[in-house]
């Protein structure tokens, strides 16, 4: 079979060093920017993607490697899985994780369809996580460089899409990324790593919620654990579970517990309130296509930047989970992933909707 990929190329460096990893390789690459979101059009220069030095920087590697080039237009279908899905989670009072989004919908389905109809076998992108065929199943694996591993964000891949997607620096550390950039010239070699999401390029989410939404933010009451009146807030899309920062003047230090879009509160307590063990997981992803059993035993990460922690795993009936911890952790948010793993396997994920 003919080895053709198509190298989803954001103008940083991973992308770049996946695209030449591969012709190496001996497969024909084309190379694509996805244009999801434009910077420029609010004024702002930030270290995300989508602007249009990303797409140059893209463009320059794609001709240094002898690839054709595209710019896909996907931003009507980001603005309706990505955008207006972050919005509202934060006027429901909860804290999503758009990447993860983005991955699902338009890496993995709208780019891996585009792959489809240009006839390419596989499309490539930058991410720290390695893919491994065994008996005909194909596992999701953390990198080798830990510090980098982005398994986490791609808990929603399926069979289908594994056996068609390649993670070529899923074995390299991010040294000799840069290292494999500098010496073939790279215009990216020395270009700092994407930091923020592409549709908040100054970081303030309240802002891109108000540039978004057509909901007026209203204030409310920050109560306490009896129910009790103890303040105002600005508007539940200020705050987060575990938020300590920007609550105001209190006899004591004081953290966001539970945030009820219902009723437009915003209940604070102690640091001790915030641990939990039990939660409820829905729209639950199986790597392999079932789970490993309906009572079992595993690690489970509940933020990106976080370690694992054992937890006993209920499975039921309705694409969701229950998961109880050994031990209590802090501030299990609503919105977020909690993705279990088996060692290095990636069993699956789902989006925690209890805590």
């Amino acid at each position: 079979m003919e080895k053709r990929a198509l190298i989803a190329m954001s103008g940083g460096v991973d992308s770049s060093v996946a695209a030449f990893l591969l012709k190496q390789q001996g497969y024909e690459c084309i190379g694509c920017t996805m244009k999801l979101y434009n910077n420029e059009d609010i004024g702002v220069k930030s270290r995300t993607c989508c602007s249009l030095k990303d797409v140059n920087d893209a463009n320059s590697v794609a001709n240094r490697l002898g690839m054709k080039y595209y710019v896909l237009n996907f931003s009507d279908d980001f603005k309706d899985k990505v955008i207006d899905k972050f919005v509202k989670s934060y006027e429901t009072g909860r804290t999503p994780n758009p990447c993860i989004d983005c991955n699902k919908y338009m890496k993995f389905e709208k780019l891996y369809n585009m792959a489809q109809n240009l006839e390419c076998n596989y499309i490539v992108t930058g991410h720290y996580a390695r893919i491994e065929k065994v008996n005909d199943k194909y596992y999701l694996k953390k990198a080798a460089d830990d510090t980098k591993d982005q398994s986490y964000v791609l808990y929603n891949l399926t069979q289908q899409q594994l056996a068609h997607t390649l993670f070529p620096l899923g074995s390299l550390h991010k040294t000799q990324i840069r290292d494999i950039a500098k010496e073939n010239g790279f215009v990216n070699a020395d270009k700092p790593d994407s930091q923020d999401i592409c549709f908040v390029p100054d970081g303030k989410y309240v802002k891109a919620i108000e540039r978004f939404s057509e909901n007026k933010i209203k204030e409310g009451s920050f109560i306490d654990k009896s129910g009790k009146v103890i303040g105002q807030h600005k508007g539940i899309v200020y705050y987060t579970i575990g938020q300590r920062r920007g609550l105001g003047c209190f006899q004591k230090h004081v953290y966001v517990c539970n945030i009820s879009a219902k009723d437009n509160t915003v209940m604070l307590g102690d640091q001790q309130d915030l641990y939990k063990k039990e939660f409820a997981v829905t729209d639950f992803n199986w790597i392999l296509g079932n789970p490993p059993a309906q009572n079992f035993k595993c690690s489970v990460k509940i933020r990106y930047k976080q370690k694992e922690h054992i937890a006993d795993i209920k499975v039921l009936d309705d694409n969701s989970v229950k998961i109880i911890f050994d031990e209590p952790q802090k501030a299990i948010t609503p919105g977020q992933a909690a993705v279990l793993y088996d060692g290095d396997i990636v069993l699956g994920g789902g989006t925690i909707t209890t805590a």
